[in-house]
C-alpha cells in the first residue's frame, strides 16, 4: 500500500482469492507446545542417500517426519494443519507437518516482540508492505533463499520465478522473501483478460432495487441513497441499519478511504513521470468532505469507527450494511450465508463514488509484489528441508496438491480434466468454512498460492460471487511500478514516513467527525503542516527514486 491500508486491501487479495477462508479467529495450533528435542524436530539435515540435483525436486530426497513452526501475521487465520485430507496428504507425501502460530490480538505487537527477541519461528508470512520485512532482513534474522537453494536445493531455482526473485533482491545481491499472488509483467500480458480486482463498491441487492437502483456516483446521489435507505429500512431483524461500511480504522488510517477511494476516483499515481500527491487531489478532498457530511446527517454509524473485522463480518452476515466500500473476497462465507437464506439479500457490486467527469474507476489488479511474502528464519530447524518444502509449495505439483487436494478424495479426472468432484464443488460454493474443515483444498492454506498457475484448475465462478467479479473486469490495472517504494525501517526517510502515516491515522477520523467544512479545512491544513515538518519532501524524494528503479526493473522483465 505504499504505506497505506488500501494497498493492504487491494494487494492483499487478488485474483481468485475469494477462495480463501477468512474466518475471524486467533491463536496457534495445538502443536505449538511440541518440544524442540523431539525426534521429528531436527536441527540438522538428515543423512542423505541421494545427491541434490538441479534436475530433480529436492523435497523428494528426505520425506522423514519433521514439524515446522509457521508464523502468519494475520489474526483472522483460523485453520489448523493436519485436520483435513489435503494437509494430511501433503504431510504423507513430504513428511512435513506445520504448526501455525497466529497472533491473538494486534499483529504488529506480536511480530515486533519476536523480532526484538531475535527468536523467530521457522517460516514467517506477512504482507510485503510491513516494516517487519525490512527489520528481519536488516537484523540478520532470516536466510537468503538463493544461498539456501545453491547449497541444499538447486531445483528451487527451476520452479521459482526469476522476475519475482529479482524484484525482491536486496542491495547485498540476495533475495530473502518469496511472494504469493504475484504477477510479473509477462504474467499480466498473458492472463490480463482473466484478471479481476478485489476492490468493489457494494450494495445490498434487495434494498438497492427497492430504492429504484439510485445512481451513487456523485456526492449528491450517494448521500441521497444513504438517506433513503435509512428511512425505508431503519432496522434489519430488529437492529439498526448501517448505511455505509468501510474497512476497519487502524493507526495509519483506513484502507477504504485512501488508495481504494482514490482508485475509484481514477486519480493518477503519476504525472509526466513524477509521482503525484493523490492525497491532496481536489476530487479526493471533495469526497472526504462528502463522508463528513454523511456523518453530520447521521448516515455514518459509530460502528464504522470502532468495529474490527470480526464484528464487521458478523454484521455483513446479518445483512446490516446497505452499502460498503470493501474487498469482495473478504466476506465469502458471509455472502454464501446470505445467499442460502435469501438470494436477493446478497451484496452486489455497482458503480460507486466517481470523479466529477464520472470516469470509470482504475482498480488495483495483480502486481509483482503480490499479497504476502514468506521468509525462512536463521534459526530454522532444518535449512535443507525448509528450502525444499518451499520449493515443493511453489512448484506446479505443490500448487495442484494444495488447490485440488488428493485425487479420489476431493478431485478426479472428469471429462478429461482434473477438477473438483461435484459434491466437493457444491460444498465449496455453499459453505466455505465447512469445506475448509472437510477437505482443506482450494487454497485453504494460501501462503504460497500462485494465482496464475491455479487458473488451469479454478472452477467456473457461480453466484453470488460471479456478479461481483464480472463487475471488475475491464477496470483492473497493474500498479506494480508503485509497489514497495515507501521507506521503512529506521532510516531518516523511514522514520519520517512512519510519523506521517501515524499522523494521518489520527487525523482521518477527526476529518469525518468534524462539525463543518470549515473545521475540516482547519484540520486538513494542520495535517499538511505536520506532514511537511515530519519530512514529507524527503519521503517523496525517496519514493520517486524507488519508483524510477521499479520502472526500469519492470521494463527488463518484459524483454
Amino acid at each position: 500500500m505504499r504505506k497505506n491500508a488500501f494497498r493492504k486491501s487491494s494487494l492483499l487479495l487478488l485474483a481468485f482469492t475469494l477462495m480463501l477462508s477468512l474466518a475471524a479467529c486467533g491463536g496457534s495450533s495445538g502443536d505449538e507446545s511440541k518440544s524442540a528435542d523431539q525426534p521429528e524436530n531436527k536441527t540438522e539435515p538428515a543423512a542423505e542417500t541421494k545427491t541434490v540435483s538441479a534436475d530433480e525436486p529436492g523435497w523428494k530426497i528426505d520425506t522423514s517426519p519433521i514439524t515446522f513452526d509457521w508464523y502468519l501475521n494475520f489474526s483472522w487465520f483460523a485453520n489448523k494443519w493436519g485436520v483435513d485430507p489435503t494437509s494430511q496428504y501433503v504431510t504423507k507425501k513430504t513428511g512435513v507437518k506445520l504448526n501455525f502460530i497466529v497472533p491473538a490480538g494486534n499483529e504488529n505487537e506480536k511480530l515486533n516482540t519476536m523480532i526484538a527477541s531475535g527468536s523467530l519461528p521457522d517460516f514467517i508470512t506477512l504482507g510485503w508492505w510491513e516494516d517487519g520485512v525490512k527489520s528481519m532482513i536488516e537484523g540478520d534474522l532470516v536466510l537468503p533463499l538463493n544461498k539456501l537453494a545453491d547449497e541444499y536445493d538447486p531445483y528451487f531455482m527451476k520452479v521459482a520465478d526469476p522476475a519475482k526473485l529479482s524484484w525482491y533482491k536486496q542491495d547485498d545481491g540476495n533475495t530473502y522473501v518469496y511472494p504469493n499472488s504475484s504477477s510479473s509483467p509477462k504474467d499480466f500480458e498473458k492472463y490480463s483478460r482473466e484478471y479481476l480486482s478485489n476492490q468493489t463498491f457494494l450494495v445490498r441487492k434487495d434494498m438497492y432495487e427497492a430504492l429504484g437502483k439510485p445512481d451513487m456516483r456523485t456526492p449528491e446521489g450517494f448521500l441521497n441513497a444513504l438517506k433513503l435507505a435509512k428511512e425505508k429500512f431503519p432496522q434489519v431483524d430488529g437492529q439498526p441499519l448501517i448505511p455505509f461500511g468501510l474497512t476497519e480504522f487502524h493507526d495509519a488510517g483506513n484502507g477504504s478511504l485512501e488508495g481504494y477511494l482514490q482508485n475509484f476516483l481514477a486519480i493518477p499515481y503519476e504525472k509526466d513521470g513524477k509521482l503525484y500527491d493523490r492525497q491532496t487531489d481536489p476530487e479526493y478532498i471533495r469526497w472526504l468532505k462528502t463522508f463528513r457530511q454523511a456523518n453530520e446527517q447521521g448516515l455514518l454509524a459509530k460502528d464504522v469507527f470502532i468495529d474490527k473485522r470480526p464484528q464487521m463480518e458478523e454484521k455483513i452476515a446479518q445483512g446490516r450494511y446497505f452499502s460498503m466500500m470493501y474487498q469482495r473476497s473478504d466476506f465469502a462465507a458471509q455472502e454464501n450465508a446470505l445467499y442460502a437464506k435469501d438470494p436477493n439479500s446478497v451484496y452486489i457490486a455497482v458503480d460507486g463514488p466517481a470523479n466529477s467527469k464520472l470516469d470509470p474507476p482504475t482498480l488495483s489488479g495483480p502486481g509483482i509484489s503480490g499479497w504476502t511474502v514468506t521468509l525462512i528464519s536463521k534459526k530454522v530447524k532444518d535449512k535443507a528441508r525448509a528450502i525444499r518444502f518451499l520449493e515443493y509449495l511453489i512448484s506446479e505439483e505443490g500448487q495442484k496438491d494444495l488447490f485440488l487436494g488428493e485425487k479420489g478424495v476431493s478431485y478426479d479426472t472428469i471429462d478429461g480434466k482434473d477438477q473438483f468432484k461435484p459434491e466437493v464443488l457444491d460444498l465449496l460454493n455453499k459453505d466455505r468454512s465447512a469445506f475448509d474443515k472437510k477437505y482443506g483444498s482450494s487454497l485453504t492454506f494460501w501462503m504460497m498460492q500462485d494465482t496464475n498457475m491455479i487458473l488451469q484448475w479454478v472452477p467456473a465462478s457461480v453466484e453470488p460471487f460471479k456478479q461481483m467479479e464480472d463487475w471488475t473486469k475491464g477496470k483492473t490495472k497493474s500498479f506494480s511500478q508503485y509497489d514497495n517504494i515507501s521507506p521503512t525501517g529506521n532510516s531518516e526517510e523511514g522514520v519520517a514516513g512512519t510519523k506521517i502515516a501515524q499522523t494521518w491515522g489520527k487525523t482521518l477520523p477527526k476529518l469525518l467527525l468534524s462539525k463543518s467544512d470549515e473545521e475540516f479545512d482547519k484540520l486538513w491544513a494542520e495535517f499538511l503542516e505536520k506532514r511537511d515538518k515530519a519530512g514529507f519532501d524527503k519521503v517523496e524524494t525517496f519514493k520517486q527514486a524507488k519508483f524510477e528503479d521499479n520502472v526500469k526493473k519492470l521494463q527488463e522483465f518484459l524483454k
